[in-house]
């Protein structure tokens, strides 16, 4: 468990789908990318056993995050490739705009650090995401790449990816997969 000034960060466990089913299938957690809206329950339970593999393979991986006891947001730091740390979170619509995400994403970025370091923190996002971008910013992570966002249904789409350091040309791939 991780506590920070507002929240309580806990690895996810079955007890806890219910709650990321709530936040992942509504709509309004997806405006910047909607068809990655979780349409059942079944691609919870699914999305649960690998954030459930990333902290049984790497000791870390992405938090349930409480406010009072209230499960509000999912999110953190988990390995991806093999080559980076992957920064990611989804909070509730009533959670949103109250600077969670950025107190989330501090702690993720600290606990990566600490656990392996050697690894580069990424935060990848869709330029339609400014507040996303945001948060990236503020945790002290920089724009390192801007292209076209590849497999999104959107052909228009941009991926911005914002790292801790410069990333090698292997790194960056990793990034794009």
């Amino acid at each position: 468990m991780t506590i920070t000034a507002r929240l309580q960060l806990d690895p996810p466990c079955e007890a806890d789908l219910e709650d990321l089913h709530r936040i992942y299938s509504d709509a309004r957690t997806w405006t910047h990318l909607p068809s990655g809206r979780f349409a059942n329950l079944a691609t919870t339970r699914d999305a649960l056993a690998g954030w459930l593999a990333d902290w049984r393979e790497h000791g870390l991986g992405a938090w349930v995050a409480r406010e009072r006891g209230v499960v509000v947001g999912h999110g953190g730091c988990a390995v991806r490739q093999g080559a980076f740390w992957n920064l990611g979170y989804r909070f509730a619509p009533e959670a949103q705009g109250r600077g969670l995400a950025t107190e989330l994403a501090r702690a993720a970025v600290d606990a990566a650090r600490e656990h392996r370091p050697e690894l580069p923190v990424v935060a990848y996002l869709l330029e339609n995401n400014p507040a996303s971008a945001a948060v990236a910013e503020k945790v002290g992570l920089s724009l390192r790449h801007r292209g076209p966002d590849a497999g999104n249904p959107d052909p228009s789409a941009v991926r911005l990816v914002f790292a801790d350091r410069a990333l090698s040309e292997t790194e960056l791939v990793a990034t794009m997969r």
